[in-house]
């Protein structure tokens, strides 16, 4: 995708399109999976303090992270197949930046209704599943963070979660509106800019919503602005 944005060479074959969608998929599943695992990590280090190390030691969070990893592997191979197993007629000109399943099953013939509803289906699992997982360890949080007992406690700790629950709200917002919205004619402007949030925009804001909360990289940013 790089390559073709830099030469403006705007052609991409039926593989390189299925390869491209497989991998757009996975990381977009690992990341809604990891999102899920760090908002587990905040709540059993707000609301388990004592059993953090015994609950999530090395070898938990290796099976975790790996988990998250490995779980959308053989169901969006499952799923790029099955897109790519469709006749395609009439126009081969995909209306996106790269290749998307909306776009791509808008060039689709035939009946397409059995893959909508698997996407619908897959959708669920690693993105709704997840969100309502990070909405219960939320809830948990700051039902335990309202019960401290000064106010600079609770500030430090909803600190800690400030930076997750920033980039919770930007991927899983447009990740939602994207994939389990009705679809219309009129939609395609919106899917491209809601397709810049979780592929580009979520990931270079990453680093600076995280580094944010390191008073080191605080310190030197103020040195740098009051120059």
């Amino acid at each position: 995708m790089l390559i073709n944005l830099g030469t403006q060479r705007r052609r991409i074959s039926l593989v390189a399109c299925a390869v491209q969608m497989y991998f757009v998929l996975t990381f977009g599943a690992a990341e809604c999976l990891l999102l899920a695992v760090m908002a587990y990590d905040r709540y059993v280090a707000i609301c388990n303090p004592l059993h953090y190390p015994l609950l999530m030691n090395h070898r938990v969070c290796i099976q975790l992270v790996t988990g998250s990893w490995i779980t959308g592997i053989p169901i969006q191979i499952g799923q790029t197949y099955q897109i790519f197993s469709l006749s395609f007629c009439g126009s081969n000109e995909i209306n996106h930046f790269f290749c998307d399943i909306p776009p791509i099953l808008k060039l689709a013939c035939g009946d397409i209704l059995v893959n909508e509803m698997f996407v619908f289906a897959v959708a669920v699992l690693f993105v709704i599943v997840p969100f309502l997982l990070i909405l219960g360890s939320y809830s948990k949080i700051i039902s335990t963070i309202l019960k401290l007992p000064s106010s600079t406690s609770q500030a430090k700790a909803f600190s800690t979660c400030s930076s997750h629950l920033m980039v919770v709200v930007v991927f899983f917002g447009s990740g939602t509106i994207t994939y389990l919205r009705p679809k219309t004619s009129q939609s395609e402007g919106t899917d491209k800019v809601l397709s810049l949030f979780y592929t580009i925009v979520t990931p270079i804001f990453n680093p600076m919503i995280y580094s944010l909360r390191n008073k080191d990289v605080i310190m030197a940013l103020r040195k740098f602005l009051s120059k």
